[in-house]
């Protein structure tokens, strides 16, 4: 009897202890398991929470879409669907404040109006095409007796007023992306020889490049030699003066292409999650 209390006892302790075992054992795959979750989170890519985009545009007839055949808005639709193929973007808003023939003294007060400035305010990119119209005053009204001097003449004070256009653009909005699209010599396949017209738009260019490099996530988007070494037919047939369908297809693939996309409404995202936070 004694032996068998003493086997019985021995079993007891020997299955109490595999009971345990087995419970400690299993404590650090619950605690694995849990860290495994945790570094699961903090590696989840961008594209798990798509974020909509809104591209303002404003500036003169490239802007309005003047050419676009089915009056969409020039570049503006090419460069949405080009966005919306993103998967960190789900929708894109394209707002356009273009109007045809403006030049940057135009642009500048339009700035002021109340709708424009709302939407830049909420914009997470902002698309500036502007210039074109100032060198073609300068053109028009010298066209007989044209020389350098008067565009650069002209220049300084378009200088002044990017300058401005720029200011008031950042001051509405301090974190939106800022794209500024340069000018282009749409004469290059009638005036050939007048090598000088090239010489005055890359001037301008020039302009363009140095004062957007003046500002936090502002960038320049080069097309002059998107018209001037295509083979294609890029011009409206009814002017030869604005981009057609395909001179605005082109002008939306440059302007995507330069695009920081990786950032681009980054700050909408992080202030409507911070949001969410508060409400919490």
């Amino acid at each position: 009897m004694r032996y068998r209390i003493t086997c019985l006892f021995i079993c007891i302790v020997w299955i109490s202890g595999c009971g345990q075992s087995e419970t400690a054992s299993n404590q650090p795959a619950v605690q694995q398991k849990s860290i495994v979750k945790l570094s699961e989170k903090e590696t989840i890519p961008a594209s798990f929470f798509p974020d909509p985009v809104k591209i303002v545009s404003i500036g003169d007839s490239l802007t309005q879409g003047v050419g676009d055949s089915k009056d969409n808005g020039g570049y503006l639709p090419y460069l949405q669907n080009k966005l919306e193929k993103e998967p960190s973007i789900t929708s894109v808003e394209m707002i356009n404040h273009g109007i045809r023939g403006n030049r940057t003294d135009q642009l500048l007060k339009r700035l002021d109006k109340a709708r424009i400035k709302e939407d830049i305010e909420q914009a997470d990119s902002i698309v500036v095409t502007i210039g074109g119209n100032d060198i073609m005053k300068v053109f028009k009204k010298n066209f007989s007796n044209l020389e350098l001097n008067q565009f650069k003449a002209a220049k300084s004070g378009y200088e002044k007023r990017l300058r401005q256009i720029l200011d008031k653009v950042r001051s509405e909005n301090d974190h939106a992306q800022i794209y500024l699209v340069g000018v282009y010599n749409p004469f290059s396949k009638w005036f050939g020889d007048f090598y000088e017209l090239d010489l005055i738009m890359n001037d301008w260019n020039e302009s363009g490049k140095e004062i957007i490099e003046d500002y936090d996530s502002a960038y320049f988007i080069e097309i002059a030699d998107i018209f001037k070494n295509s083979d294609e037919d890029l011009l409206y047939a009814e002017d030869y003066f604005h981009p057609n369908d395909r001179g605005y297809e082109l002008i939306a693939t440059r302007i995507y292409n330069d695009m920081d996309i990786t950032t681009i409404g980054k700050d909408t995202l992080e202030a409507s999650a911070k949001g969410d936070d508060d409400q919490e």
